[in-house]
């Protein structure tokens, strides 16, 4: 088979798995099958969002965290400086 006749043949192969898709996704089933689809691709969206705004909290937290420990650290060096 030359490199002409390959081409056709994933042409018309990809056109005949393409029509099949198209058909099945038009069926009640397929129907039922995106909506599935899209019902946990929207789960998974809300929850990524959640642990992400998680995360962002716990960040600041820590970031909170780590400025007051530079504060008292500044603070007790003044503090020896000055004595």
């Amino acid at each position: 088979m030359n490199s002409n006749q390959k081409f056709w043949s994933g042409v018309i192969v990809g056109a005949t798995a393409g029509a099949a898709i198209a058909s099945f996704f038009n069926s009640d089933k397929g129907k039922e099958v995106l909506a599935d689809a899209k019902d946990t691709a929207d789960k998974f969206g809300k929850d990524i969002k959640s642990k992400l705004e998680d995360l962002d909290k716990q960040f600041k937290a820590l970031l909170q965290k780590g400025k007051t420990i530079a504060e008292d650290v500044e603070n007790q060096a003044t503090e020896i400086t000055i004595s």
